[in-house]
């Protein structure tokens, strides 16, 4: 079998062999080829739901007041998040607005 194959033949190979288009059957598809052409309204996508899941939460604790060492108060806040740090940081900086002093308590995923 001979390995080397010319581009030719290659070409024969790959796409086969190629069929010049005779007049009559071009002169005929142009006979029948409408004026006006009906065209298919194209269906536009339907946005799918996507289902949230799982979402990891966590509850921080807090101690608050506004008085040293005086009454102290009990928040929890609940942040959208597996950081521990970062769950602690976002609800010190929420609780900070409200109260002078902000201690953590606990942080507990949910």
């Amino acid at each position: 079998m001979n390995t080397e194959l010319t581009e030719e033949e290659m070409r024969k190979a790959l796409f086969g062999v190629p069929e010049s288009p005779s007049t009559e059957t071009h002169s005929h598809l142009e006979d029948t080829v409408p004026d006006v052409l009906m065209v298919q309204p194209v269906k536009t996508a339907k946005k799918q739901k996507v289902s949230k899941g799982f979402t990891p939460r966590l509850r921080v604790t807090l101690r608050v007041g506004n008085e040293f060492e005086g009454k102290m108060h009990e928040m929890i806040h609940e942040a959208d998040t597996l950081s521990s740090l970062v769950a602690e940081q976002e609800a010190t900086k929420t609780a900070r607005k409200k109260f002078r002093f902000v201690e953590v308590v606990s942080v507990k995923s949910m």
